[in-house]
């Protein structure tokens, strides 16, 4: 009852007016459903949730809140329901518990699935009331801070990555800054512990070394202040543990570099103020450059403001300095809770709406991705990362992770100038897509109406956003292209077996294998999930195997298909129009080689010269083997890549020698890798496009005769 009586209390201190009763009739029903249960401590449960409560009680939140906290863990871990709650404490306390409960029944096998499923739902309860988040994060900084009572290393251990990965950089989105430093610490004492008491440690000595530099710093910054006439509030605050670590690696350097392991908050009563005190540190101490951040002119999306600089300050030593007002550092610590308290608003204030960008984005991803493990990946892209800050040509202020390129940028702005890309413009001028921005860049992006995002976007985007949009419509794209060479590859073996094909009879097989629709079928055989013969004989499960010889409709048609290495497109005999298809980099075939198709799990068809090693193990897999050959191709701008191994001497222009006779046999080098290499030779492998095995023999054939060149052959398996 002390720990009621001590929430009840914070709670009267800043609602004197609230009606106590239902905090207290919310406690005697959790107190009931938890009866038995008990922590890893040895506690009774219903003191975590109180505790909880009490966090968000110090906070100032609403009562609604408070009793929603008390309530948090009932639904999942007791016999009460939603509808029990909503009965006796309301429906707003009903669906924010819901919100906060994780999933009980979870299908998916992996701890990564697990973890994305709950957070999904998370996700969702929290972008119709922010509150489910306060909420969890108090949950969790509970959880952290009585960690002490879990045995096992390995849990506390995983436990601590997931709350560094998610939850505290969530409470850093939202601005509550007090619960974000404590998540880290606490999580750095799980995962590095031998680097925390370092810190610790260093910290302690340098606390007793520089106690009274710290006052005469405060002593002498609030005299100057005071003698221009700005009454302000002067502080000294030691940096986090982690924050120092954190810097040091990302800097590089030992702790004895770091020189501003102290930040000082100057703290006035008006916004103009703010910029009085900013000119007077200025004009009595040198700035260092590249230090300086208004964050009250261009507020953080979370609406953190504040003016930090970093001066040579007092005795000569390098400071941080932070300046602000009251009510800028009352919101700088609480973040939207400051916005929620005790002020009667249940929802955030149409002025705040842009701070919950970022949540809408993570709402655009749950809805592209399909694996709950690619949700939670591009979740943590999303969230724990430095920002820059860019401009549009309007002037509006968009906030990217640190690395972001202009692709990142159109889809931040929205998700069809994404799709649409084509070009940018970077401070007026031109600029390739996987430029990276710079703070303070102004960026246009150029669109056009057939253009489709390009799957090589992936190798260079940095937002969770962008990526899922563009493996959506990669996947997309790859699931129309299953689909053909799925339906072509059960209508041959219908065919082998002499029945004509019957949409109706794969139809059937739906319910065996739990999917929706022919189509789904379809798009299983085709990226080799599953085999086609197998799906007939689940037809025909009494037919016996008797192979009937007809002519293929397609076989002597050459379909024109590219693969991501070619410079055009190259005839194919043997596939279906709308077949994936891609050349094995194992032999790099060539028009003119002898070829087999073989059906790949995930890629289609991938191509194969008929002498290739890799064939050998697919010996067992006779039905994913297609017979497949070249067409003729009159396209002289129709190239593909064959790849050469060549031994040549260490010499003078040797190199350049080597590039001129490919350039004069009309190779044209698209990859070059030196494998070995010593004072006399070096070996290497060289991708060219030729036309076929006739051009490359001709480029074999000009190198041997080059007299820099030792040895060359075509390369097999390299």
């Amino acid at each position: 009852m002390q720990q009621l009586e001590k929430l009840l209390n914070t709670v009267r201190a800043y609602q004197p007016s609230f009606d106590s009763e239902i905090v207290e009739k919310a406690y005697a029903y959790a107190k009931n459903m938890h009866e038995g249960q008990f922590r890893s401590s040895g506690e009774p449960y219903v003191t975590h949730p109180v505790a909880v409560a009490q966090i968000l009680a110090e906070m100032k939140m609403d009562v609604t809140t408070i009793v929603t906290a008390i309530l948090h863990d009932t639904v999942e871990d007791t016999d009460a329901t939603l509808e029990d709650l909503e009965k006796n404490f309301g429906k707003s306390v009903s669906d924010l518990v819901n919100g906060v409960s994780k999933l009980t029944r979870i299908e998916s096998q992996t701890l990564e699935g697990k973890q994305a499923e709950n957070f999904r739902k998370l996700l969702l309860a929290m972008s119709e009331d922010i509150r489910v988040l306060l909420v969890k994060l108090s949950d969790r900084l509970h959880n952290m801070r009585t960690m002490g009572g879990i045995k096992n290393v390995d849990k506390r251990r995983r436990i601590s990555l997931e709350t560094l990965e998610i939850y505290a950089p969530l409470a850093e989105r939202v601005g509550v800054h007090f619960i974000k430093e404590e998540l880290e610490d606490l999580c750095f004492e799980q995962v590095n512990p031998e680097a925390r008491e370092s810190i610790t440690n260093r910290l302690s000595y340098l606390r007793k070394e520089g106690i009274d530099v710290v006052d005469a710093i405060i002593e002498e910054l609030t005299k100057i202040l005071h003698d221009v006439g700005i009454q302000a509030e002067v502080t000294g605050r030691e940096k986090t543990r982690y924050s120092i670590w954190k810097k040091m690696q990302r800097k590089n350097v030992a702790f004895e570099q770091l020189s501003d392991i102290m930040a000082f908050r100057i703290i006035v009563d008006k916004p103009e103020d703010c910029y009085l005190v900013l000119g007077t540190i200025h004009g009595k101490y040198h700035s260092v450059p590249g230090r300086f951040k208004d964050y009250i002119s261009t507020p953080k999306p979370n609406g953190y403001k504040s003016i930090h600089t970093t001066i040579m300050g007092p005795r000569r030593q390098r400071i941080e300095v932070q300046i602000r007002t009251h009510q800028m550092h009352d919101e700088g610590e609480l973040g939207v809770a400051a916005h929620w308290a005790y002020k009667g608003s249940n929802r955030p204030q149409e002025r705040d709406v842009t701070k919950y960008r970022w949540l809408r984005e993570l709402l655009e991803i749950l809805e592209q991705e399909q694996k709950p493990e690619d949700f939670w990946e591009h979740t943590k892209l999303e969230l724990f990362q430095d920002r820059v800050f860019v401009f549009t040509p309007q002037g509006d202020l968009i906030e990217l992770p640190n690395g972001a390129t202009p692709v990142d940028f159109a889809y931040a702005v929205h998700s069809a100038i994404g799709d649409r890309c084509v070009g940018a413009k970077i401070n007026g001028r031109i600029a390739p897509l996987n430029s990276r921005l710079m703070n303070g860049d102004q960026v246009e992006v150029i669109t056009a109406k057939t253009q489709n995002p390009s799957p090589t976007w992936e190798r260079f985007v940095v937002t969770g956003k962008a990526r899922s949009h563009i493996r959506k419509y990669v996947r997309n794209q790859q699931r129309d292209e299953f689909i053909i060479l799925g339906k072509a590859m059960i209508q041959k073996v219908f065919r082998q077996e002499g029945y004509d094909f019957s949409e109706k009879a794969v139809t059937g097989t739906l319910k065996h294998y739990r999917l929706d629709e022919g189509d789904d079928v379809y798009a299983n055989i085709g990226s080799g999930v599953f085999v086609a013969r197998d799906v007939f004989k689940l037809i025909f499960p009494s037919h016996k195997a008797e192979i009937v010889k007809r002519p293929s409709e397609h076989m002597d048609q050459a379909v024109m298909v590219r693969s991501e290495d070619s410079g055009g497109p190259m005839p194919i005999k043997g596939l279906i129009p709308g077949m994936a298809m891609h050349f094995a980099r194992c032999c790099h075939p060539l028009p003119g080689d002898r070829i087999v198709g073989i059906v790949t799990t995930g890629k289609g068809v991938t191509i194969h010269t008929i002498d290739c090693d890799t064939l050998e193990t697919f010996a067992d897999t006779p039905e994913r083997w297609l017979d497949v050959s070249w067409g003729d191709n009159d396209d002289e701008a129709s190239v593909q890549v064959g790849r050469l191994f060549m031994t040549m001497a260490n010499e003078t222009g040797a190199l350049g020698n080597v590039s001129t006779v490919i350039g004069r046999n009309g190779g044209n080098i698209t990859n070059l890798k030196i494998t070995s290499r010593s004072l006399d030779f070096w070996e290497m492998t060289v991708d060219i496009f030729v036309q076929d095995t006739k051009h490359l023999n001709n480029v074999i054939a000009a190198l041997r005769a080059t007299p820099e060149i030792i040895s060359v052959e075509r390369a097999r398996g390299r």
